[in-house]
């Protein structure tokens, strides 16, 4: 075989993986993901204790879990202790989210 088809191969891997990473991290990690808002209804929320805490940290996380539209997709965002207690399964609104980062919630009244 020639060796120029043993390089093409190599350069198509090459690009896969650095295709494959790319889109990972923009959109599984959220790294340089833009900001994004979407209408989503909260299913269900969560406190998770933590062990082995320094004095003065958050001793829990705190877990929202949302879906958008009927049969859309379901994601999970870690949200700080006031969105927590504000929000409530069946709540509807405005999700703001950048990749995996919660940023904002806005209730539908």
């Amino acid at each position: 075989m020639p060796n120029s088809l043993f390089f093409s191969i190599f350069a198509l891997a090459v690009l896969a993986a650095w295709a494959f990473l790319v889109f990972y991290r923009k959109h599984m990690q959220g790294e340089n993901a833009p900001e994004k808002k979407v209408n989503v209804t909260v299913l269900d929320k969560q406190s998770i204790d933590l062990p082995d805490v320094e004095p003065g940290q958050e001793d829990q996380e705190y877990w929202i879990y949302v879906q958008r539209g009927v049969v859309g997709p379901k994601r999970e965002f870690q949200v700080g202790i006031h969105y927590f207690h504000a929000l409530n399964p069946g709540d509807k609104g405005t999700l703001t989210y950048q990749g995996d980062k919660f940023l904002h919630f806005a209730l539908k009244r």
